[in-house]
């Protein structure tokens, strides 16, 4: 069984715990069984492997995204890099060909494309791998799971079957309604159109071949910017005539905004927080170290970390995105595949980040033309590279790094570390990548 993850945008209505470097995705807010906190792409790739612990993962990303993936699943995952946002198609049709020359997949293999980021339970995972083993058999050209409605949305498209049988043949897609419509649509047997379908993998690069002139993947990702900017059910779904549904009954909802997200997690509050008796539905999600206290509340939802603070009528958190996107300014989060870094203090020639590195990572080997660094180690032990020269540090060791100076650190355990930026034009934009000497 091979599946296709698909991690996509941003998701800014989950402002601030979610902007353009940090996905909503990753954001650690689920209990698993250990009781640790996972992100949503942690327990959809465990759900997976647990189902069919033989199933081969790939996640098709941008590549903002992948030092997060590295950082939450290892290197055990494969990723699919867009070399830009094209929509579902082509990252699809990427992806496909990535299994198929790359990961050398047979053209007879089934294949699962989903969304990384939908809240379900158990049976959603064997319902994929039923999907699977339905496309293998089957002479349709697509495989979708339908999901059965348990209220008429205007969030979704529908699909309509033939009948209420758990599979069934297809007669129509329709497009996103109004509440009436909808009603109508559920009393026929309609199902919820939640992107997720299986296929022979030949058959997704006989589609793509269709579409795109190219020879093989390296031919498709040199290729990639100037294609057509196209969704799959656009492109394939609705112009394919065999088509056929597994319905699924179980546990799914959207998690794309603060309200569908709230009744999702287990916990009133995560972080730093307390809420009186007075407080009705008021969910706090506080990723600062200084502590929140509410007081009379209902129907809130407040949101902190080193990006912003949210504070919204739950009903009316849906609409934040036009005035997110009036912010500007550089992320002062961001996980990547070494570790995470985080902006806690910001001056004008001044910036303080306290950053950890995993054990057996490290940064890029840089420098940087306009500003110097101090680093104080807190905590760990690691291997500071300066200018090719190495040096054994531990907690309480302070680096004083010059502008110019390449650097690095290589960790031998966890390392937290509190880095200095000192200069008048500190930017992100201020690193050069170098090749570090070999031993």
């Amino acid at each position: 069984m091979n599946v296709i993850l698909l991690s996509g945008g941003s998701g800014k209505r989950l402002w601030p715990l979610s902007n353009d470097v940090r996905s909503k995705q990753f954001i650690k807010i689920f209990k698993n069984c250990d009781g640790e906190y996972v992100s949503m792409v942690q327990r959809m790739y465990c759900g997976i492997k647990k189902a069919a612990p033989n199933a081969k993962v790939t996640i098709a990303t941008s590549e903002s995204q992948v030092a997060s993936i590295k950082n939450q699943l290892g290197d055990a995952v494969a990723i699919s890099k867009e070399p830009c946002r094209k929509d579902t198609f082509p990252a699809i049709a990427l992806a496909a060909n990535f299994l198929l020359d790359v990961q050398k997949v047979s053209r007879e293999e089934p294949v699962v494309v989903c969304p990384v980021d939908p809240f379900v339970d158990e049976s959603y995972f064997e319902s994929l791998v039923k999907l699977a083993e339905i496309a293998e058999k089957s002479n349709a050209g697509l495989t979708l799971l339908g999901i059965e409605p348990d209220c008429p949305s205007e969030k979704y498209g529908y699909i309509i079957p033939e009948d209420k049988n758990i599979i069934s043949k297809v007669l129509t897609f329709k497009e996103k309604p109004s509440i009436k419509v909808a009603e109508d649509y559920i009393a026929k047997g309609a199902l919820w159109n939640g992107g997720i379908f299986a296929f022979k993998l030949g058959y997704l690069i006989d589609k793509a071949h269709e579409y795109i002139d190219y020879e093989n993947y390296d031919d498709i990702f040199s290729k990639y910017e100037n294609l057509q900017k196209i969704s799959f059910d656009y492109a394939v779904v609705e112009k394919e005539p065999n088509i056929q549904v597994l319905r699924y009954s179980g546990k799914w909802k959207d998690l794309g905004t603060w309200n569908s997200l709230t009744e999702s997690i287990e916990e009133n509050v995560i972080g730093n927080a307390v809420l009186d008796e007075t407080c009705e539905n008021v969910h706090v999600l506080n990723e600062l170290d200084s502590p929140i206290i509410c007081v009379g509340l209902k129907d809130v939802i407040i949101s902190a970390n080193v990006e912003g603070v949210l504070v919204a009528d739950k009903n009316q958190s849906c609409y934040i995105k036009p005035l997110v996107d009036t912010l500007h300014g550089e992320a002062k989060f961001a996980e990547k595949s070494w570790g995470e870094y985080k902006v806690i203090d910001a001056s004008d020639e001044c910036l303080t980040v306290k950053i950890t590195v995993r054990a057996g990572h490290s940064m890029n080997y840089h420098t940087h033309n306009f500003r110097n660094e101090i680093w104080n180690i807190v905590s760990g032990e690691a291997v500071v590279v300066i200018d090719d020269e190495r040096k054994n540090v531990k907690a309480g060791d302070v680096i004083t790094l010059k502008a110019g100076q390449k650097h690095t650190i290589i960790a031998k355990t966890d390392v937290k570390l509190l880095e200095v930026q000192l200069g008048k034009d500190i930017s992100a934009k201020d690193k050069i990548k170098c090749q570090i000497k070999k031993q």
